[in-house]
C-alpha cells in the first residue's frame, strides 16, 4: 500500500511541476523578459553553491574585510584560488545555460543580469549579461588599479609553490572557484607588478558592495522588459532580491525556477519548484518551438 501512495504523489508531484511549467510558458510566451540567475544554475556545471537548498550558508565565505585586513588571510585564499583553479575553469555550460542562450536568440529574453562569477552564460552564447558579482577572469590592483589575469595570476602561484600543485588533485571544490586549503601554504604572496599593492579578485565578496554601473545595468535590464524570469537562486542575496521587489514594484509578472524554497517564492507569479536547468530547457522548446 505504501509503495501505491508513494507512486500516485510522486505522479501528482509531476503534474504539478508540469502544470507550472506550462503556466510559466503561457505568462512569457507574449513578453520579453529579463532572467536573474544565481548558483542554483551552475551547481549543474559542477560548480558547488553556498547553500544548497537552504538559506543559511554550508560554509563560512572570506569577508573582503578579512581578505584586506590581514595577510594571512590572503595567503589562505590565493593558496585556495590555485587549489580550485583547474576544476574551476574546467567547468563548461550546462542544458540551462545553453537554453538561456536560444531564448535569447529568439528575441524572447532580452538579457542576464547573473550572480555567478564563472563566466558560463557568455561561453554558453548569452550576449547581453551583466556580471553583478563580477567575474573570475581578472584580478585588480587595490592602490592603482592593474588588472592582471587571474589565470596567469594562478599559474604563477603553481608554479612557484609546488606543494599547492600536489595538493590540487584532492582538494575539496567550494563556491567561486577556491577550494578547501587546510594545511596549504604558498611560497609568496601575490602582489601588484606595477606597484607591488594588494592584489583582490574582481568579484563582489561576502560583505562588498555591486559597482554602481552593474547595479544600474541589472535594473535598465528589468526595467525594459516586459516580464522577469529567475531561476537558480534562493533570493538570499539582496542584490537578487532587489530586481525582483523592482519588478513586482512595476507589477511585472516574476516566473521562478529553483530547487528548494526561495526567500520571497510568494512574490513570483508562477513558482516551480525543481531542477533549473530542466525547467529552463522545457520553457525554451515552448518558447522557440515556432520559430
Amino acid at each position: 500500500m505504501e509503495a501505491i501512495l508513494s507512486e500516485a504523489n510522486g505522479a501528482r508531484a509531476d503534474r504539478t511541476r508540469a502544470e507550472g511549467l506550462a503556466r510559466a510558458a503561457d505568462l512569457l510566451s507574449d513578453r520579453t523578459f529579463a532572467v536573474l540567475t544565481g548558483a542554483g544554475l551552475s551547481t549543474d556545471s559542477g560548480i558547488p553553491d553556498y547553500r544548497g537548498d537552504g538559506k543559511a550558508p554550508r560554509i563560512s565565505p572570506m569577508t573582503i574585510q578579512q581578505f584586506m585586513s590581514d595577510e594571512a588571510t590572503r595567503r589562505r585564499y590565493w593558496a585556495g584560488a590555485a587549489l580550485g583553479a583547474a576544476r574551476f575553469s574546467g567547468a563548461e555550460p550546462n542544458a540551462g545555460h545553453l537554453a538561456l542562450a536560444e531564448l535569447e536568440r529568439h528575441g524572447a529574453a532580452a538579457g542576464v543580469a547573473t550572480q555567478n562569477v564563472d563566466g558560463l552564460h557568455m561561453r554558453a552564447g548569452s550576449r547581453n549579461v551583466v556580471e553583478l558579482h563580477g567575474s573570475m577572469r581578472t584580478a585588480s590592483c587595490t592602490s592603482c588599479g592593474h588588472e592582471i589575469s587571474r589565470a596567469a595570476l594562478l599559474a604563477d602561484i603553481l608554479d612557484s609553490s609546488p606543494r599547492i600543485a600536489e595538493l590540487a588533485a584532492d582538494a575539496r571544490s567550494r563556491p567561486d572557484g577556491d577550494a578547501e586549503a587546510s594545511g596549504a601554504e604558498i611560497d609568496e604572496l601575490p602582489s601588484c607588478p606595477v606597484c607591488g599593492g594588494i592584489l583582490q579578485p574582481d568579484v563582489v565578496m561576502f560583505g562588498d558592495v555591486v559597482r554602481p554601473s552593474v547595479a544600474e545595468r541589472a535594473r535598465e535590464l528589468v526595467d525594459e522588459a516586459d516580464a522577469l524570469l529567475v531561476a537558480g537562486t534562493s533570493l538570499v542575496v539582496n542584490t537578487g532580491r532587489r530586481l525582483v521587489h523592482r519588478a513586482v514594484a512595476a507589477k511585472k509578472p516574476v516566473v521562478l525556477f529553483n530547487r528548494g524554497d526561495a526567500a520571497i517564492g510568494h512574490l513570483a507569479s508562477v513558482y516551480v519548484e525543481g531542477g533549473t536547468s530542466e525547467s529552463l530547457v522545457d520553457l525554451a522548446g515552448r518558447l522557440t518551438s515556432d520559430s
